[in-house]
């Protein structure tokens, strides 16, 4: 059975423009400012090797869990928008989910210790890291009807859907 989470509906910070749905997946640095920052190290290390200097790329320069972004996947199903991130690891304490404006925002601290020991030797490894993930909401969003779920390492979020009925006016061409 899924466990459910608790979902905070804050204070309104500052009016934004809201984003039609096709602007949800093409922002594509809303969800992972890491890969905003990987694209941008590419690019620099192309144009660095165009003098001739070959630099280290940013993954070289930083473990993968430091750079590490749960993956999401949004659909629409049923009237409703569901949104599903894989949380590998985690449990519901270790995840907070807010809406704010027409942002839902999913945030946590992923963290993992290793310990390995034998007859001649004792090693430990710890690994920390927070993460956040902003995605914007269409119109028409029910934020007060949210629910949030967290079964076997992925937290699903359900967003009733109202119908929006959008105006459409033919405008009249004339020949000049």
């Amino acid at each position: 059975m899924a466990t459910p989470i608790a979902v905070q509906k804050e204070e309104k910070r500052e009016m934004k423009p809201a984003l039609a749905p096709r602007d949800i997946f093409e922002g594509a640095f809303f969800g992972n400012p890491f890969g905003l920052m990987r694209r941008f190290s590419r690019e620099m290390d192309r144009l660095f090797e165009d003098f001739g200097v070959k630099p280290r790329l940013l993954e070289e320069r930083m473990p993968a869990e430091a750079l590490w972004a749960p993956e999401v996947e949004l659909l629409e199903r049923d009237g409703k928008l569901l949104v599903r991130a894989d949380l590998p690891g985690l449990t519901k304490d270790d995840v907070k989910v807010t809406i704010v404006d027409e942002m839902l925002t999913l945030e946590g601290e992923r963290k993992r210790e290793t310990e390995t020991k034998r007859d001649d030797y004792y090693r430990t490894e710890r690994t920390y890291g927070s993460f956040y993930r902003a995605i914007p909401l269409p119109e028409g969003v029910k934020a007060d009807q949210v629910e949030a779920n967290f079964k076997n390492g992925v937290l699903e979020v359900v967003l009733p859907l109202t119908v929006v009925e959008k105006k459409t006016k033919k405008v009249e061409i004339k020949a000049a």
